[in-house]
């Protein structure tokens, strides 16, 4: 995985997030991200689909449940040619592992190469007080959490996390060499926060060593989403896109 921009494909179907994608023709090597909206509502065969059309799949459905129904669901998912999937950190050690051995199994059985698989740490729509209301608990800061989850999901078979790009430094240095940030609350500077609490730019996020970002309003909402795409490529590679 080469630092990819990824376009957040959250759409209410697959017509109107086609529509997205029919700006993008003669985009090679173009990363998407199927979220739980348009997965629930189009299948499996979508993921197929985009796979077909020579698209990277992100498939995030963050899966949080006992280990054995996680495992399960991987199964299928790793038959699908998806190349990132998640699971939800918060759910263990045990859970992440047996994520990871579905997804090797479904992908074997199908004979494709397995997702990588990332753990959520902490939602980019959650601050610090937000997040002891939810956890009711005030000894670990918001950054204690991050990091401690990304260290339960390296020792427990993950390939990386999910996470705000302000916590990449202390991520790397708590995980083993190769192991993944990848990061959503990306915004243009001009750019409204909306629902997001923790957001960087994208220069930002290439500073601070991201893996990869995740980018949604701020190419679909565009009034040109391929100009914006490309002015984000930019500032994430620090090089002109051709």
């Amino acid at each position: 995985m080469d630092r990819p921009v990824i376009i957040a494909l959250d759409f209410v179907d697959g017509s109107a997030a086609q529509a997205l994608l029919d700006q993008f023709k003669g985009e090679s090597g173009l990363w998407v991200k199927v979220g739980m909206e348009l997965f629930y509502r189009e299948g499996p065969q979508f993921i197929t689909q985009l796979r077909d059309k020579g698209y990277h799949v992100f498939l995030d459905l963050k899966l949080y449940d006992i280990p054995h129904t996680v495992h399960q669901a991987m199964q299928q998912i790793g038959r699908l040619g998806a190349e990132l999937t998640t699971v939800t950190g918060l759910g263990g050690a045990d859970m992440i592992r047996a994520a990871k051995e579905g997804l090797l199994e479904g992908a074997a059985e199908a004979g494709t190469k397995a997702p990588k698989l990332l753990a959520i740490t902490q939602l980019t729509s959650m601050d610090e007080r937000a997040m002891h209301c939810t956890m009711q608990n005030d000894e670990f800061s918001l950054l204690d959490s991050v990091v401690h989850l990304a260290q339960l999901a390296a020792t427990s078979g993950a390939d990386g996390v999910i996470s705000s790009a302000l916590e990449v430094g202390k991520i790397h240095d708590a995980t083993p060499s190769g192991f993944l940030t990848v990061n959503p609350g990306i915004r243009l500077a001009a750019d409204a926060r909306d629902d997001q609490s923790r957001v960087v730019t994208p220069q930002r996020a290439a500073e601070l060593g991201s893996d990869g970002i995740v980018v949604g309003r701020s190419i679909t909402q565009a009034s040109d989403p391929l100009a914006a795409y490309h002015t984000i490529r930019q500032q994430f590679e620090g090089s002109t896109v051709r």
